[in-house]
């Protein structure tokens, strides 16, 4: 393998070359969650509302951001779950992310408690209008679906921001199967 200059660029057929995988240690689920819990993120509550006026949310940890210009999102959810169905619907959501006193409400939405809203505090967006947890969320983007990739037993959820709303806080993280606060801040 050639070695390149600091500042070059490599060359397509380098950027294409595939590693050879040992098919004869499969990755296991069991260890795919084990590195990936090894991985801490924040914690959010992605919401919709479906055509009903019903909300739906579920919290989510698989989520990042694609590009500053537009200013755009990325989630991942369950093709079976109500919240992906509902922003399908409607082609709009929100992504609420919780703070550092928000585990309760975190746990709350990973639960099949079917009146997960009714014990929650929350009002429509302004723009989108779904679920807007204001005791347990320090920001909130809201967005509308601009494309949707299924990918396994997963949908890839990608949402141009169209409106932020957020105070300082300490953000709440999930990692090693458990939740934390921020290092050095007080939860």
């Amino acid at each position: 393998m050639a070695i390149r200059q600091p500042g070059t660029v490599a060359a397509p057929a380098e950027v294409r070359e595939v590693l050879p995988v040992d098919s004869a240690d499969p990755v296991t689920t069991l260890g795919f969650r084990t590195l990936m819990s090894g991985f801490p993120s924040g914690v959010a509550v992605v919401c919709a509302v479906d055509q009903q006026q019903r909300p739906h949310g579920m919290t989510c940890t698989s989520l990042c951001s694609v590009t500053v210009d537009p200013p755009t999102l990325l989630v991942s959810l369950q093709v079976a779950s109500g919240t992906l169905h509902a922003l399908r619907e409607r082609g709009s959501f929100t992504l609420n992310l919780l703070h550092a006193q928000g585990q309760g409400t975190a746990e709350l939405f990973a639960s099949r408690d079917p009146d997960r809203f009714g014990r929650a505090t929350w009002q429509p967006s302004p723009v989108v209008g779904a679920p807007w947890l204001t005791e347990a969320a320090f920001a909130l983007a809201e967005c509308r679906v601009s494309q949707l990739v299924p990918v396994g037993d997963h949908t890839l959820v990608i949402g141009a921001v169209v409106n932020i709303q957020q105070r300082p806080d300490t953000p709440l993280l999930y990692g090693l199967r458990q939740f934390a606060s921020w290092p050095g801040h007080a939860g």
